[in-house]
């Protein structure tokens, strides 16, 4: 349909009319994607609420996300139709404009501190601390919310955790009796596994007053401590520094001070890994609608800030890509979701199922696109003598 052939209100299968310039200018949009509208491939939107139209062309993501979590479209492989959107780089049109509610939250982003020792809490209370039985249900055995490695070989989630474990062990060349801190340890995973198998003692530190619970529960025995603190209030030192999945949370106003407490943490001739989503610009906005339901006040980092928030303090010694792997790591959380969603499915309403289902997929089909990736970077405060080497 032309807009030169549109009658003044079109009606879709549903019978309900939509303004015209909304419906064209997002039907134009989707289909430079490879997407139609009412379609039937299985990344195509399905419109059940003509209200959506308005709301995704206004709100972008967040207005798609809260579009389906409201069940007004539905999209059968959520993960598809985001890789092919983000692979087209789509925008919405400027005669459309842009709502008020996202300028300000893209400036809040980059005026305030929105991960202050105040705030930075906010994550551990609405998301960490949903159920230590619900992420038990969705994670591997380990409990590795974070993205695995799928080395040749592997082929269930349980080795990419436990590959993705051991090859962090590997690149801070644990020795028996050293002592390690976890940035943001999560459940203890890596604690625990580098207390198994390599003897060396940790010490994590949290601000999920759930996971530090349960992870002293699954740590009993070993050399592990854990801590609900902020990570801005250590001041030991230790031989080697680990952080896997935290840097997210840490915001660009907090990059340098993050960098800073690494620094003085770590013995000189120490390593410090840091494992981390990167993706975006350095001048890009954290995404609204994640930032809503899902990680509050939570903003990727660029390669750049990274880089930047490292020098003077580190010397970047390695740096290691394998975002393709979280695309497989979040479709695998996503098929253990959809087996245990009848065990929660009296505790939690349709609407949680949705949004958690959106969030699992739409971060594997970014991943997928390639527009956001993944990265182990290893630090040194004074350089690795002779160099440092990457083991395999």
């Amino acid at each position: 349909m032309t807009k030169q052939t549109v009658s003044p209100t079109d009606r879709n299968e549903h019978g309900w009319s939509e303004p015209n310039r909304e419906r064209i200018v997002f039907t134009e949009l989707l289909e430079r994607a490879g997407i139609q509208l009412d379609g039937h491939q299985p990344w195509d939107l399905r419109l059940k609420n003509p209200r959506a139209v308005g709301q995704i062309l206004g709100h972008g993501n967040l207005g798609l996300g809260e579009s389906y979590m409201a069940d007004w479209v539905d999209i059968p492989a959520i993960d598809q139709f985001i890789e092919r959107v983000m692979r087209a780089q789509l925008d919405i049109d400027p005669t459309i404009g842009r709502s008020w509610p996202l300028i300000w939250h893209a400036l809040k982003a980059r005026v305030f501190n929105r991960q202050s020792p105040v705030r930075a809490w906010a994550v551990g209370q609405r998301h960490y601390d949903l159920g230590n039985e619900f992420y038990r249900d969705m994670l591997d055995a380990r409990m590795t919310y974070t993205c695995g490695y799928w080395a040749p070989g592997v082929t269930t989630l349980d080795e990419a955790q436990e590959a993705k474990l051991d090859l962090i062990c590997r690149k801070l060349d644990l020795q028996p009796g050293q002592r390690v801190l976890d940035i943001g340890c999560g459940w203890g995973s890596f604690m625990r596994f580098a207390a198994e198998r390599y003897g060396v003692s940790c010490v994590g530190v949290t601000i999920s007053k759930e996971q530090a619970e349960y992870g002293r529960q699954l740590c009993a025995g070993l050399p592990v401590e854990f801590r609900l603190q902020d990570y801005r209030d250590m001041h030991e030192t230790f031989d080697h520094i680990v952080s896997v999945g935290m840097f997210e949370h840490v915001g660009r106003k907090n990059y340098a001070t993050y960098m800073d407490v690494a620094r003085r943490c770590l013995k000189p001739e120490g390593l410090f890994l840091l494992h981390t989503i990167a993706g975006g610009g350095s001048h890009s906005s954290p995404d609204p609608w994640i930032d809503k339901y899902i990680f509050p006040n939570g903003e990727t980092p660029s390669h750049q800030q990274i880089a930047k928030a490292a020098e003077g303090r580190f010397i970047i010694e390695d740096v290691h890509s394998f975002g393709a792997d979280y695309d497989r790591t979040l479709m695998a959380w996503h098929d253990n979701f959809t087996r245990a969603w009848p065990k929660y499915q009296s505790t939690y309403d349709e609407t949680f199922e949705r949004m958690w289902r959106y969030y699992l997929l739409t971060c594997a089909g970014a991943f997928r696109s390639r527009q956001l990736n993944l990265l182990q970077c290893v630090l040194s405060p004074e350089g690795v003598r002779g160099g440092y080497i990457r083991p395999t």
